[in-house]
């Protein structure tokens, strides 16, 4: 398969998604300098998360991030709170566009709660409804749409959230260190074979299967939707271990799906044993798989960088596949029957 050009890019993203993406680490960067507004939330053990799409997408960082705290974590990707709410919860409602339905019905059903609020926006109904019920509200700029938002909102809310959220400052200086080192390899400066993005699109072909360890769930979760929304494509993902228990039969039986293998450079010993009997079955059984694996550093390190190796390897699969990756039509049909 021949190599991407510029004139291609430019041809088949004409709204320039791949410009934001490869300005991703000088967005992360100001948006983390420009917003730290800090609000400190006293007594906090438990937050919830609430978002859909690329909004979701934030909370299910954070909640990988935060896992091994003190804090419980909640993702709420819907309509409705956990009954677990009390004082000592702190609710944070992000909607990249404002006006997601599914999260202002959890913006509206935690005013009635006794818990801390917050809510993250472009603007929208929920600026206007936070405004209105003077609940803490924070506008951040979309840049492009809302998958292309994730690193403007997210560093946004580690700055907003830096005293509630323990995450070390040197962690999201690795975090933002790292996307500047991955920036030269993957952007569309570095149209060549040496470039893992476009390595990776020029092999993902059929259905992909992405199979994670549970710490890296949320680029795995990100992924697959970044091939759904991007490159139009149909995609699965599954934890490595679960999958062991019951995915792994229906590999018996040839068919057109290929998988993925997202690893930790610090995966649990047991993972890593886990991953080399999955190579050994798929090797013996002539099953072609893609390792792709995390750079060394913290878990928001890992995290942030697969996450953008991987969208980029989305948009460039679109462009392969003459797909404009900007145009969401089937989710727009849903919004306009709502």
């Amino acid at each position: 398969m021949a190599l991407l050009n510029h004139s291609t890019l430019k041809k088949y993203d004409p709204s320039g998604m791949h410009k934001i993406y490869d300005r991703w680490p000088e967005i992360a960067s100001k948006s983390y300098e420009s917003h730290k507004d800090e609000i400190d939330f006293a007594n906090i053990d438990h937050i919830i998360f609430a978002g859909m799409g690329g909004s979701g997408a934030i909370g299910d960082i954070f909640s990988s991030i935060l896992s091994k705290t003190d804090i419980h974590v909640c993702v709420v990707k819907g309509y409705l709170l956990p009954k677990t709410v009390d004082s000592n919860t702190l609710i944070v409602t992000t909607s990249v566009s404002g006006n997601t339905a599914e999260t202002m019905t959890v913006l509206d059903s935690a005013t009635k709660l006794d818990a801390k609020i917050i809510a993250f926006s472009s603007g929208g109904k929920m600026l206007r409804y936070c405004t209105k019920n003077k609940i803490e509200h924070r506008k951040i700029e979309m840049m492009h749409s809302p998958r292309g938002s994730l690193v403007t909102f997210f560093y946004s809310m580690l700055g907003v959230l830096g005293s509630t959220i323990p995450v070390k400052k040197q962690d999201i200086s690795e975090s933002l260190k790292q996307l500047e080192t991955l920036q030269k390899k993957i952007s569309s400066s570095n149209l060549t074979k040496t470039n893992p993005s476009l390595d990776l699109a020029q092999w993902i072909s059929d259905i992909p299967l992405i199979y994670y360890p549970w710490g890296l769930q949320s680029a795995a979760i990100r992924f697959k939707n970044s091939l759904q929304e991007n490159a139009k494509f149909h995609a699965m993902a599954e934890d490595v271990i679960e999958a062991c228990h019951n995915g792994i039969v229906a590999w018996e039986k040839k068919d057109n799906v290929k998988p993925i293998l997202l690893e930790g450079q610090d995966d649990y010993i047991k993972t890593k044993e886990r991953w080399k009997i999955l190579k050994e079955y798929f090797e013996k059984n002539k099953i072609e798989y893609k390792e792709v694996s995390s750079t060394k550093g913290s878990i928001l390190t890992k995290l942030i960088n697969l996450i953008y190796l991987l969208d980029y390897a989305t948009i460039y699969l679109a462009v392969t596949l003459k797909r404009d990756p900007s145009p969401i039509e089937s989710i727009d049909f849903i919004k306009t029957r709502l």
